[in-house]
């Protein structure tokens, strides 16, 4: 509950935070051109709002709703998702959005965006000042990759170390390593300290290569044991720091990702059980494990958490790579921040691709996928960094020519600047509404694929 909790928290801060800016853009802009704004709100206040306060003289009133799913200004004058038709029906007024020049109302309609990315460029480039930039060159990783059965019908082996492609090098390991693998046609690896290079026939498929369990490419991790939880299975059978865990189920296991996928295995027979007895005879199993400096297997029966945890953390991949650590000075960290975050946003654009396939529309997530994205405890690095990756989401997605959008917006005001023709209000009414109701149906599958994955049926 506590991690929940610290992670609701994360995402409410940097939605506020996101929101706020965003529509200040639109703000100030309306502001600067004589546009009266009539609401200013973090969150929907559809029926009833938590909060509101209006200034002494002012146009403005601003308010916090019940709905966390955005925020709005209402704009004079202009037809959004408050579908205000009765204030269209008025005469136009001096002071509305529809009375100003198109080139105005474009900047108004473009400021949100505009915030949301130089927002992301920011913060990229003050996370870099603070705290650097920490990362594994994939040629330190000295364990090399542990490859799955698809990996190794392509010609990789276990211990593999990758150096690039054809495309070019790797750097860090990162996301951008299987991009790179995506469009590869020859795969550049170290194998037993001597250059191999691996021919790609086909096309390799980004979200399949993530989405395989046991995945295409993961750190080769031995088992070996870096703490025990207090009063978990693994501590009633003695297992402690510096152990190696040999095999479970009474299969051997090289390294801790074949011990997670053997648990996995497991893991799956569970959802089949119809009992509490049937549960249990699955839970429980044997595991055998090293103690350290010991050639002695140890054996034990041992029954699994009802998560089908053993309770235990090994060490991370980067216990055995070197890690790369590269300081930034306040003028140094700019470019590099912006060129952090158009990297960000170009391998965001370029997965959009995988987005109409069938798997693509399953990996949608909703509000608790972006929620688990937040470290489980609260952690000021981690936060920016998801923060500024949000709002270049943020920014991206509300530049799409879609109605309702402020990217639907912009295409009609070009429109009107290119043909020197407005669309009819009762036009923009009918795109808004239709624009509307494609983002309700986006919102509803995306959350609707995070229940699913909740309750095990994707």
């Amino acid at each position: 509950m506590e991690i929940f909790l610290i992670r609701l928290l994360q995402f409410l801060l940097a939605i506020s935070l996101l929101v706020i800016l965003h529509e200040g853009g639109h703000f100030f802009f309306a502001k600067l051109f004589g546009v009266r704004v009539e609401k200013f709100y973090l969150f929907f206040d559809p029926w009833f709002h938590l909060f509101e306060w209006k200034p002494k003289n002012s146009d403005t009133a601003y308010g916090i709703g019940w709905v966390p799913l955005g925020g709005y200004v209402k704009i004079a004058g202009m037809i959004d998702e408050s579908f205000d038709t009765e204030q269209m029906k008025q005469p136009e007024q001096p002071w509305e959005f529809r009375a100003k020049p198109a080139w105005q109302r474009l900047l108004i309609m473009l400021g949100g965006v505009m915030v949301n990315f130089f927002l992301a460029l920011f913060i990229y480039a003050m996370v870099l000042f603070a705290w650097g930039d920490d990362y594994v060159k994939t040629t330190d990783m000295t364990l090399g990759m542990k490859a799955n059965s698809e990996a190794k019908a392509l010609g990789f082996k276990d211990h593999d170390i990758l150096v690039g492609t054809d495309k070019g090098d790797f750097k860090a390991y990162n996301i951008d390593v299987f991009r790179s693998l995506a469009e590869a046609k020859q795969v550049k690896v170290l194998r037993q300290g001597k250059p191999v290079t691996i021919d790609i026939k086909e096309p390799l498929n980004l979200l399949e290569m993530l989405k395989q369990t046991p995945q295409f490419l993961a750190p080769f991790t031995p088992a070996d044991v870096d703490s025990v939880m207090e009063g978990s299975p693994a501590s009633q059978i003695g297992l402690r720091k510096g152990d190696t865990m040999v095999a479970v189920a009474g299969k051997k296991v090289d390294s801790y990702n074949e011990f997670t996928n053997e648990v996995g295995r497991l893991k799956d027979m569970l959802t089949e059980a119809k009992t509490h007895d049937d549960s249990l005879r699955i839970r429980t199993t044997t595991v055998s494990f090293l103690h350290e400096g010991d050639t002695t297997v140890i054996t034990k029966p041992v029954t699994l958490t009802s998560e089908m945890q053993l309770g235990f953390y090994a060490k991370s991949y980067t216990a055995y790579s070197k890690i790369t650590h590269r300081d930034y000075g306040l003028l140094e960290s700019i470019p590099a921040g912006v060129g952090y975050g158009w990297n960000q946003l170009r391998g965001y654009v370029g997965d959009l691709k995988y987005l109409f396939s069938a798997d693509g529309a399953k990996s949608l997530g909703g509000f608790g996928a972006i929620g688990s994205l937040f470290p489980p405890t609260w952690d000021w690095h981690a936060f920016w960094l998801m923060t500024a990756w949000l709002s270049i989401i943020l920014a991206f997605m509300n530049i799409l020519p879609i109605p309702a959008l402020d990217g639907g917006h912009v295409l009609f005001l070009l429109y009107e600047i290119i043909t020197r023709r407005k669309p009819s209000d009762k036009f923009l009414e009918k795109a808004e509404y239709v624009g509307f109701i494609l983002l309700i149906a986006l919102m509803f599958v995306a959350n609707l694929n995070d229940v699913l994955r909740w309750i095990g049926l994707m």
